[in-house]
């Protein structure tokens, strides 16, 4: 249910409603606008008909139904679009991202942090080309236990020292609930992989940090299971959600999955939330990464997510879609043309 609180309720009158809404077994999850507080009531539905009785009180204007099962993360709770704001102070200077607004954000680096020479390059590289965040694994879920796992804690240590020398953002994955800590004491941006998009209770545990959370949609789930899972975060009071189509399976096995861009606008009409685009585990295929990468922008994609490598041939994972840093340079100047046409900026 959301509560429509009249235009000008003082806050005492708001927090009245919030104790009441407590009392009644609900989460009260305010927007604060302008004019009036829009207030979500989150809990078991089978008590909403008691919400409707709050209409009574004075300084509320109405109680409404939510419609749809995902209640934070619907539009029907949240109007206008949400921007996740970044900001750092390095000794670069100090650094402002914003996802979700008129900037396109790219984010890139490669798939594993292998060692200090490769993210330090891989970082310098992929700034110079113009993107804004690096991104890089130190902790990877691999198919095969017999695969690279990362570096850990200290593949972490080496991409804050990259944040240091260049001013990028970090992004990197957390893939248990016990290592959200640490991983969060280092990283920008929480990432979720696909395989852990149903993990709830690493979704919780993200949601209780104050960490913008990328979440990935799992490689056999629907627009509508994306969405919960970014209500399990946004339920624990994290709002800063960036949905990330990076390619579904499917029955065709040229690529290595099917890069639905339809998501993108499918899931702007659903959600307030900003949506990114990987291509690179979308194909899985270096020359196809560029061409999706364009068509993401064309069809209204916050940003991007691509994997670069200085050497692919010898990445320790996921090298056959990694760019080369001059191909990636090829990709950015199609990106800004692209961007600039639309009218945002990059």
């Amino acid at each position: 249910m959301i509560i429509v609180m009249k235009a000008g309720a003082s806050q005492h009158q708001i927090e009245h409603v919030f104790e009441k809404v407590r009392e009644l077994g609900f989460q009260a999850h305010p927007i604060y606008g302008e004019l009036r507080t829009v207030i979500a009531c989150v809990g078991d539905e089978r008590g909403k008909s008691r919400l409707q009785a709050l209409d009574s009180l004075d300084s509320v204007e109405s109680v409404v139904p939510i419609l749809k099962p995902f209640k934070l993360a619907s539009k029907e709770w949240k109007r206008e679009k949400t921007a996740i704001n970044l900001r750092s102070a390095t000794s670069n200077g100090e650094a402002f991202v914003s996802i979700g607004n008129n900037q396109f954000v790219v984010m890139a680096g490669p798939c594993s942090v292998e060692s200090r020479e490769q993210i330090l390059a891989s970082a310098q590289q992929v700034k110079n080309a113009g993107a804004r965040i690096l991104r890089g694994g130190a902790f990877k879920p691999r198919t095969s236990p017999y695969s690279f796992q990362g570096l850990e804690e200290e593949g972490l240590k080496l991409l804050a020292e990259a944040r240091e020398k260049t001013g990028l953002f970090i992004v990197t994955e957390v893939i248990t609930p016990t290592d959200v800590p640490v991983v969060a004491d280092y990283a920008d941006i929480l990432q979720l992989g696909a395989r852990n998009m149903q993990n709830f209770a690493l979704l919780k545990e993200v949601g209780k940090t104050k960490k913008p959370v990328l979440l990935k949609r799992g490689m056999s789930c629907t627009l509508k299971e994306l969405l919960m899972s970014a209500e399990y975060i946004m339920s624990q009071g994290n709002y800063q959600v960036i949905l990330c189509e990076r390619g579904i399976r499917t029955f065709e096995d040229y690529t290595r999955n099917t890069c639905d861009l339809s998501a993108v606008p499918a899931l702007k009409e659903m959600s307030h939330l900003p949506v990114i685009v990987d291509p690179s585990h979308g194909t899985g295929i270096r020359t196809l990464v560029t061409p999706l990468a364009k068509a993401a922008v064309a069809v209204g994609a916050d940003g991007l997510l691509i994997e670069v490598h200085p050497n692919p041939e010898e990445a320790f994972s996921d090298g056959a879609q990694s760019l080369l840093p001059n191909q990636f340079e090829e990709l950015m100047e199609w990106v800004k043309k692209l961007v600039q046409l639309e009218g945002r900026k990059l």
